[in-house]
């Protein structure tokens, strides 16, 4: 089994002082990286073919490289010959070269001398992993300021003994063992982080004979519960039970409160101490906001997964979608810019980040499969507009928490409905009704406002009309 423990630490002056010199070589050294690749990519790919100035002749980046020194340069290994006897040169990726190159870095900066090397190969690593959250469609890797790149990753050489923890080539190191690490297991990585009220690590330990976590198969699940995340309410379950949602920066205390040192910031000269002191206390008082957030999701998570259930059913929603700016109006004669509602939905959005259903969700994931439970994610496409009587779908059944079906007078509250709707869904995937909609994205049919839903209630297809629908 593999899990992280976070413990807080208790560094020296010398220590402290490091670390952060630490952070800003490996923050330098990342964008330089990352410029590496872009320019390498820029030179192969995009500039073309150019004039060589020893041979005064043409020559294509393709083959002939422009850096030798770059994240592309001297591509290929030292051929090896195989089984059959062909020698082959296979082609280096860029973090292999730009970690092979580290020594010559440390030649031409003795400075990064004094970091782990351990720590300097995480860091171009961790630029791979940027990478490969580009390719999978995740944006591209940006570079790095001092607000977005507070830690770094060691590998080797890190040591336990009682409340002292040894990192490499900063010595050992006090800290809070407010958690003793279980017997068996063993140290595979650390981070170090630095947030607001000092210097925080994370191990991440293994024990191979501790099996992980394994949720019971979908036969075997009986009892499934709806959950339905709002703002009024955090969450509304399908069994009526409600859990509030306290706004911890959204509250009147809260923005009158961060306006205020805000304004102290801006209030102090550029560069000041003054001005630093004044960032700190608005640092610490989101942070004490960000402490307050997670405990409360802890004890929701808690609350939700302790119930006598099997399976939890949630939203897949797309929160990134929900908080996109609204789309430009302009006007067809003038090309004036016309009203979009983007200053009122600022309002929903802060709502929404301050509920934070993301990390709710990754908590509830968390504990559910700590205790066997299964977490199964539905679309919840018209789950708040659908009467569950007879299955009509008009938006404006709805009027704030109230649900009064204009078709045939159903009522109920809204949100505990939208969370009976996504328990029954769930149940549908569980019983095996939408085989070819197992993967938790039910698609619901495009209903026009005023129109009767003509398939009654979601899913209640026979194997016949799911096979014809389908088709």
């Amino acid at each position: 089994m593999l899990t992280n423990y976070v413990y807080k630490l208790r560094p020296n002056q010398t220590q402290t002082s490091k670390m952060s010199a630490w952070v800003n070589m490996l923050r330098s050294h990342y964008n330089w990286c990352l410029n590496d690749r872009i320019v390498q990519y820029n030179q192969q790919f995009i500039q073309g073919d150019y004039c060589d100035i020893k041979t005064r002749g043409e020559a294509s980046p393709l083959t002939c490289f422009v850096s030798k020194s770059g994240a592309t340069g001297n591509p290929w290994k030292d051929s090896k010959s195989d089984k059959e006897g062909n020698t082959r040169n296979p082609r280096r990726s860029a973090t292999d070269i730009q970690i092979t190159a580290l020594p010559e870095l440390k030649k031409a900066r003795p400075w990064y001398s004094g970091i782990d090397s351990t720590v300097l190969q995480q860091n171009i690593k961790r630029l791979d992993t940027a990478y490969s959250n580009f390719f999978a469609g995740r944006g591209f890797p940006k570079f790095k300021n001092r607000s977005n790149f507070t830690s770094f990753t060691c590998v080797m050489g890190v040591k336990i003994q009682g409340n002292k923890i040894y990192l490499p080539k900063l010595g050992w190191m006090r800290f809070y063992n407010s958690r003793p690490i279980p017997n068996g297991f063993t140290i595979k990585a650390c981070t170090v982080r630095k947030r607001q009220d000092g210097w925080h690590i994370s191990l991440r330990i293994e024990d191979k004979s501790v099996p992980e976590y394994r949720a019971r198969p979908l036969e075997q699940v009986t009892k499934v519960v709806g959950c339905d995340l709002g703002i009024t309410k955090l969450v509304h379950l399908s069994d009526g039970y409600q859990i509030e949602n306290p706004k911890f920066s959204t509250t009147k205390k809260a923005r009158r409160t961060l306006k205020i040192r805000q304004r102290r910031v801006s209030r102090q000269v550029k560069g000041s101490k003054k001005r630093q002191k004044a960032i700190k206390q608005v640092g610490h008082f989101h942070q004490k906001i960000s402490d307050r957030r997670q405990a409360h999701q802890w004890k929701v998570a808690n609350k939700i997964v302790s119930r006598n259930i099997d399976a939890i059913a949630l939203e897949d929603l797309n929160i990134y979608g929900m908080m996109h700016r609204c789309q430009v109006r302009t006007d067809e004669k003038t090309g004036r810019f016309l009203k979009n509602g983007q200053s009122r939905k600022k309002g929903l959005n802060r709502a929404i980040s301050d509920a934070s259903w993301g990390d709710l969700i990754l908590k509830i994931e968390y504990l559910a499969a700590k205790q066997g439970k299964v977490v199964i994610k539905v679309n919840p496409k018209y789950s708040s507009q659908k009467c569950r009587s007879c299955g009509h779908i008009d938006q404006s059944n709805r009027d704030g928490e109230k649900f009064i079906c204009v078709e045939c007078g159903y009522h109920e509250h809204a949100d505990i409905g939208a969370a009976k709707t996504i328990r029954d869904r769930a149940l549908e995937i569980v019983r095996g009704d939408s085989a070819k909609l197992g993967a938790c994205h039910l698609n619901a049919q495009k209903i026009s406002p005023r129109s009767k839903s003509k398939r009654g209630e979601f899913g209640n297809l026979g194997n016949k009309d799911i096979k014809t629908e389908m088709s």
